[in-house]
């Protein structure tokens, strides 16, 4: 079921993905690519802070608060901790702040939408950055600590629900994403909305995201299920 080889290559590779949606004119944050072996400086068109992770994992997997970084010293520590710990390519990007979204799509030409999921952070103190690492996605523990919810979107200024759909719908397509994907975004205080990565295979239990906006949308658990057996079917 989900997306062929095409899909999930576009999506895994991030640097591939961001190809992708530049040539589409989509907003995703600036970014560098470093591979292991190459020289580690900060190019002169990024700024800090910056946000450093693995060119080619998932699920938040090595990402920590030291993945957060403002000066040299840090960038070079970071982007060589991914080098040498995890053996790839290590991808810098502008830090975006703002909120978190999550969207949900089922389909493979025809698309579905489902409400909208957000992260918050309501414990951490004004001012720090607010990301979501391993531990904030995996850790009940921390997540506790810091008062890491996801929930359903709170409410968006007027029109920004139906830009975040059109954007999305097109990002599932451009990245041939087919019978189901998550888009992951940030919307910034002045209402700039940039793509952060494309999940072709996102978490399918029935207390994750995806489920539970299928719910919201009056999907149950089951009929999700057979739906995306069905859209499997049809390819």
């Amino acid at each position: 079921t989900g997306s062929g080889p095409t899909g999930l290559t576009l999506c895994k590779n991030k640097g591939m993905t961001k190809e992708i949606l530049a040539y589409h004119r989509i907003r995703f944050p600036a970014y560098a690519i470093f591979p292991p072996g190459a020289t580690v400086r900060k190019p002169k068109r990024l700024s800090f802070p910056l946000f450093i992770k693995p060119l080619q994992e998932e699920a938040s997997y090595g990402i920590s608060q030291d993945s957060f970084v403002e000066n040299d010293q840090a960038f070079e520590e970071r982007v060589r901790f991914i080098h040498e710990r995890m053996n790839q390519e290590a991808l810098a990007e502008e830090y975006i702040d703002g909120r978190e979204l999550y969207v949900s799509i089922l389909g493979n030409r025809r698309l579905q939408v489902f409400p909208l999921r957000e992260v918050i952070f309501s414990e951490i103190p004004e001012g720090r950055p607010r990301f979501s690492t391993f531990k904030a996605k995996w850790d009940n523990a921390y997540r506790q600590r810091w008062g890491i919810q996801n929930i359903f979107a709170k409410p968006l200024p007027e029109g920004m629900a139906e830009r975040i759909t059109q954007i999305c719908k097109k990002v599932y397509r451009v990245l041939r994403i087919q019978g189901y994907g998550r888009i992951d975004l940030r919307v910034s205080p002045d209402g700039d909305i940039a793509i952060l990565e494309a999940n072709p295979n996102p978490n399918l239990a029935d207390d994750d995201e995806f489920a539970q906006s299928a719910l919201k949308a009056g999907l149950s658990y089951d009929g999700l299920i057979q739906r995306i057996i069905g859209l499997a079917i049809s390819t």
